[in-house]
């Protein structure tokens, strides 16, 4: 007995679980729990697509035209990309203000639609316009031009918003363009007149170097080292003048040393002839230096006239001197002119060349003065110039140091000046409007049905929904409603064999009533079927 009880079980176990016709049978019996949520809730969804505002949508296709002129002769300004711009624009054009001010000129979103609107008006307005990128056919991935979409309750209301927001986006971009590329253009005006104060606070430096190392620069290393070879060559040449002079100054004064003597001699015979020589030698001496004085100072110079004055003097004393001895020779004496032995010929013979010599022993010390001094000066200017060519490598350093902020000023200085004139010249290419320009190439369309709502995707949706509540609340009634109906429900559930089964035994008229029933429902469904076909017709032909 537990063997077959086992073996039972194992047979129970072994029967298959429900299958579609299980389930299709569930169906036909939860057949109106299904169809009816089905109808009722496509009927709603239809009624509400029918309740709701029409809305027609209105397209306009914009083309960015690229600057007429190429970008080998003047660059652009704006190198901002179109995807950056279109948005810069759009929250500039959808801004509360100019929204309002177009709401206000069409009158758009009155309290007198079918519906009151509850929600912002511009807020609303935003959600109608619709920005999109369209990609090039051509050039897949480049952007080349973008479409505006605009929804309203009027294909004319729709097409004149439209055309109200196309014209808003061509006016927007050329002030887009030409406001940046202006502020760039005022941007590298400011930024050059810094560079401008900058270079010349530089070129203030590099003056002011050049100035205080005047003669000592590297430029100039050339020059001094000719000007100190010439240099050189005069100190030779004055050395050489110099030592001559004073070969000259030491044979001029052997040779007076010797005339002195000589007139030494004969002065002891004649004491007025030394002192008129005396005299004589004075007053040469004087009119040498006065002719010196004059040759440096005026006549009306104090050294001037005090000479002038001993000058005077001077004669004068000779003049007496000479009258004095004029009167001694009045006297009567033997005349000396016919004494054979008579020195006085000798005598003046040579104080005249007593004085010819003094007078060359002077201008020979002038001479050796003048070339000591002349010696002098070229041998400071030699060492000046040495000291130059010396300092030359430090003043090139310290010249290079100054310059380096100079150069890097005038480099700085000179590309922004021609960043600057290619701005002016992109500046003006947009003012003209020869540059990147937007152009209509699709004007705002006029719709001819509406774009929403989609009748036949809303009677879907409630097609859809329907059958879902259906289903759900099929499931639920058959699970509420447990009956055993078939011979694998009663071994399903009570797990045993059934070995007798008894046949469903109909009443009278009871067929007549199911036949009858079953054509109703028959019909029933048919006109459930026949209303959702012709409103999704309806609502196809629509959309």
């Amino acid at each position: 007995m537990p063997k077959m009880r086992d073996e039972l079980r194992e047979e129970l176990d072994d029967q298959p679980s429900r299958g579609p016709a299980d389930y299709w049978a569930m169906a036909l019996r939860r057949r109106w729990a299904i169809l009816i949520p089905l109808f009722v809730c496509w009927l709603v969804a239809f009624c509400v697509s029918w309740l709701i505002p029409s809305s027609y949508k209105s397209e306009a296709l914009i083309l960015v035209e690229q600057q007429k002129v190429p970008e080998q002769y003047v660059l652009r300004n704006v190198n901002v990309t179109l995807g950056d711009r279109l948005q810069s624009m759009t929250q500039q054009i959808l801004s509360r203000t100019r929204l309002q001010a177009t709401i206000n000129r069409f009158h758009l979103y009155t309290t007198h639609q079918r519906f009151t609107l509850t929600e912002d008006p511009v807020e609303r307005m935003r959600k109608d316009i619709k920005i999109s990128l369209v990609d090039s056919p051509a050039r897949p991935g480049q952007l080349t031009s973008f479409k505006i979409d605009y929804s309203a309750a009027s294909p004319q209301l729709a097409q004149e918003v439209n055309s109200e927001l196309t014209s808003l986006f061509i006016d927007e971009n050329l002030k887009f363009e030409q406001q940046l590329s202006e502020s760039t253009t005022s941007f590298l005006q400011s930024q050059l007149a810094d560079a401008r104060a900058k270079l010349e606070e530089q070129e203030a430096k590099v003056r002011a170097f050049k100035a205080s190392h005047f003669g000592d620069l590297p430029s100039e290393a050339d020059t001094n080292a000719q000007i100190l070879s010439g240099l050189q060559s005069q100190l030779q040449d004055s050395e050489r003048a110099l030592d001559g002079a004073r070969q000259r100054k030491l044979y001029l004064e052997s040779l007076q040393q010797e005339y002195q003597a000589a007139q030494a001699k004969m002065s002891t015979d004649n004491p007025s002839a030394t002192s008129l020589q005396a005299i004589n030698e004075e007053l040469t001496a004087l009119r040498q230096k006065l002719e010196d004085a004059r040759s440096r100072l005026t006549e009306e110079h104090p050294d001037v006239i005090a000479l002038k004055e001993k000058v005077a003097k001077t004669e004068k004393l000779k003049k007496e001197l000479q009258a004095e001895m004029g009167s001694r020779a009045e006297t009567p004496k033997a005349p000396k002119s016919l004494d054979p032995n008579s020195d006085e010929p000798s005598e003046r013979s040579g104080t005249a060349s007593l004085m010819q010599v003094q007078s060359q022993l002077k201008a020979v010390n002038l001479e050796v003065q003048n070339s000591e001094q002349r010696v002098k000066e070229l041998e400071s200017q030699i060492s000046m110039y040495r000291t130059r060519l010396n300092l030359t490598p430090q003043t090139e350093q310290q010249l290079a140091d100054v310059s380096r902020g100079y150069e890097e000023s005038k480099a700085n200085y000179n590309s922004l000046l021609q960043k600057q004139n290619q701005s002016q010249l992109a500046t003006s290419l947009e003012q003209r409007q020869q540059g990147e320009q937007f152009r209509i190439l699709d004007p705002p369309s006029l719709p001819d049905r509406p774009s929403a709502p989609n009748h036949l995707l809303v009677s879907l949706a409630g097609l859809s929904v329907g059958a879902v509540i259906g289903l759900i609340l099929a499931a639920i009634l058959e699970m509420m409603n447990v009956l055993v109906r078939q011979q694998a429900d009663v071994e399903r559930i009570a797990q045993v064999r059934v070995l007798v089964g008894i046949p469903h035994l109909t009443a009278a008229g009871e067929d007549r009533e199911k036949f009858v029933r079953h054509r109703m429902e028959m019909g029933i469904a048919a006109a459930m079927a026949f209303v959702i076909l012709v409103g999704n017709l309806i609502a196809f032909y629509k959309s």
